[in-house]
């Protein structure tokens, strides 16, 4: 069942001011422009526009272009930490949430310049202070990449 068989309320959206407010991540390394259908707690989709400027498409690969599939990855672990940073209101500075582990990954279909992502990830359960999520990559109704993933909220260094 795909992550987005369900329909659920419309959740509120996330600007890049925001975003930034809540994760850590940068240029050229940051792997979400906004977030839409936040319910707190519950779920959240990532969005980001893949240009043909990104960084890595020079050598992965040279006259074929493709994202690598550990950055499909970092998008779903991006867009699960903005869930669970807003939800947790964590303060710039004072905490990071952190990977933990990756399961069940699987790439179904390349990700090319030009192509709209949808990430859509849920979390799933909070056991120990342990975030558990799903999540999915999207290019229309094709999903690319999908796994389950967890993470933890650790002190950012002083």
């Amino acid at each position: 069942m795909s992550l987005t068989d369900k329909p659920e309320a419309m959740g509120q959206s996330i600007d890049m001011a925001e975003i930034c407010h809540f994760l850590p991540h940068r240029f050229p390394f940051l792997m979400i422009d906004r977030a839409e259908n936040y319910i707190e707690g519950t779920s959240i989709t990532g969005i980001k526009a893949v240009s043909a400027n990104e960084p890595y498409f020079p050598g992965h690969f040279p006259g074929n272009p493709v994202m690598p599939g550990v950055l499909l990855i970092e998008a779903m672990g991006q867009s699960g930490a903005l869930l669970s940073s807003k939800t947790l209101g964590l303060k710039p500075g004072g905490q990071t949430i952190m990977f933990l582990g990756v399961d069940k990954a699987r790439f179904r279909n390349p990700v090319i310049p030009g192509d709209f992502l949808h990430i859509p990830v849920k979390l799933l359960k909070v056991r120990r202070n342990i975030h558990f999520y799903d999540g999915e990559v999207r290019v229309g109704d094709k999903v690319c990449a999908q796994c389950t993933f967890s993470a933890i909220a650790v002190p950012s260094p002083s």
